[in-house]
């Protein structure tokens, strides 16, 4: 089997590739070039140098050639709910006019919603996109939030022992580490069960914000609080938009956070346990990146550093 697969050289795209050429295929990598793409290369990854988010390359033809393909999308914080679309359709154009006939797409927990969900909008958008390849069987990973988002908070625990987000406390969300969605990327390529759409629920053990913090404060061997920040708040609003970013990124943050809040937005069977708990991750990968910050001392002003200080 002939695998084409888009955005190599990211976290998900290079554990799978090297998963990939592991077990004995052959493996189109597409990647903007770089170091990374050097290292897969050496392990016999074909390099083609393009990105259907920018329109590099010719993307056109990354399929033709192809029998099975992972897709993503690279998100673009200056064009949130265009860019999605647009990728979307340059897949469609791509995949339409190829010998592929399996497809595995990354999505996300709230893709099948149609509404005003935020960022998780935009997953619905491409998963409705993709399902008009007709002759693909496809498989849409709809993923939990990465718990490689929790390295954000790295400079806010440094600073102030604390992590601020616009979560409830008592809510139960859900994460995953990008390793383990490649694996079962993999396994859906290596192993592929026939189905023409198949929806797979991607997520870890499901945790409050509190127990989150309870986890880093036990790792780091400190007390870590959490603090919910309140987005309808004028003041926080006014301070985002002087410092932080736009507002289209802060009204995408709110439908994001709302849509999770009041339960829009959730995973509806039941998953089957992943290998990597949070408290694994934030041993880790989370708390040796802790422990470089604290020496350096000189993590940036953000958004959620500025919003553990209130």
């Amino acid at each position: 089997m002939r695998i084409a697969v888009v955005g190599a050289t990211g976290r998900i795209g290079a554990k799978l590739t090297r998963t990939l050429l592991g077990a004995g295929r052959q493996v189109k990598a597409l990647s903007r070039g770089g170091p990374a793409l050097d290292a897969l290369v050496e392990l016999g990854a074909e390099p083609v140098i393009g990105s259907f988010d920018t329109g590099a390359g010719d993307i056109g033809t990354f399929f033709q050639d192809a029998d099975a393909a992972f897709l993503m999308v690279k998100t673009d914080w200056n064009n949130i709910h265009g860019h999605y679309p647009m990728v979307a359709r340059r897949f469609v154009d791509a995949l339409s006019k190829s010998p592929v006939r399996l497809a595995v797409s990354l999505s996300a927990i709230g893709s099948e919603v149609n509404g005003q969900t935020g960022h998780f909008e935009c997953f619905h958008h491409l998963d409705q996109a993709l399902n008009q390849l007709d002759h693909i069987d496809l498989v849409h990973l709809r993923a939990a939030w990465f718990m490689e988002n929790t390295l954000a908070w790295i400079g806010p625990v440094a600073r102030y022992d604390r992590i601020a987000w616009s979560l409830k406390p008592e809510l139960r969300t859900s994460w995953v580490a990008t390793d383990d969605i490649a694996e079962i990327a993999a396994n859906d390529m290596l192993h592929p069960v026939g189905e023409h759409r198949l929806i797979r629920e991607v997520g870890s053990e499901d945790l409050t914000m509190p127990e989150l913090a309870a986890i880093i404060g036990r790792e780091i061997d400190r007390p870590v609080e959490y603090r919910f920040i309140d987005r309808t708040r004028k003041d926080v609003e006014a301070v985002f938009l002087k410092r932080f970013g736009t507002a289209e990124l802060w009204l995408d943050d709110s439908l994001t956070a709302d849509a999770l809040n009041n339960g829009v937005v959730r995973f509806h069977g039941k998953r089957d346990p992943l290998p990597t708990t949070m408290e694994a991750f934030i041993r880790t990968v989370w708390k040796p990146r802790y422990l470089k910050a604290v020496a350096e001392g000189n993590e940036p002003e953000t958004f959620p550093m500025w919003s553990a200080g209130l």
